[in-house]
Formats: C-alpha cells, structure tokens, sequence
C-alpha cells in the first residue's frame, strides 16, 4: 500500500480539536494497515516525526429506515502523537 492509500482521512471532532494543541492528530485509516505503516506513511506525507500511534478499530452502527434495518460502515481510526520538537501539521494550524 501507498501513503496515500493507508490515510484517509483527518477526522474532526471536539474530541479531536482539544489534542491538536498538544500535537495529537485523530485519521481515518485504512483496515489493513498497521501501526508501523501509518507511522511511515503520516511522516513521509505530512514530513513530520511520529513518536507513537495508536489505533482503534470503530464498528458500525445499527441503523433503522422504516421496517429495514442495517449497519453504517466500520472504520478504523489512528491516533498519532508527534515528538515535541517535530513541526505541527500545517492542515490542523488554521483550526486549532
């Protein structure tokens, strides 16, 4: 898989916009990908150094329409720490 493949996409909650001060990114990842090739992949896209990852796999909800029923989509997401004298991720500056 390509950087590009493994990343998603920045996931952007009030959950998520707290840590960006401290230098902690929420992503939506790809399933198969694991936490070395997410580290690679957030260091060689956004050109930063990773000190950890972290990583939870998100289930589907249940979800009704009329009679039918069925699941959203499962996900994975990554939470990425940065090291203190690594830069901050540019996307992340304006929202913060």
């Amino acid at each position: 898989m390509e950087a590009r493949d493994i990343i998603i996409s920045p996931i952007l909650t009030e959950k998520s916009y707290q840590d960006i001060a401290n230098k902690k990114y929420v992503f939506r990842v790809a399933k198969a990908a694991n936490k070395t090739e997410i580290k690679l992949a957030i260091e060689s896209i956004f050109e930063v150094s990773v000190e950890s990852v972290h990583t939870v796999n998100c289930r589907g909800k249940k979800k009704r329409m009329g009679r039918y029923e069925g699941y959203t989509p499962a996900y994975k997401k990554a939470i990425v720490q940065l090291k203190e004298d690594s830069k901050a991720i540019a996307f992340f500056e304006s929202l913060s």
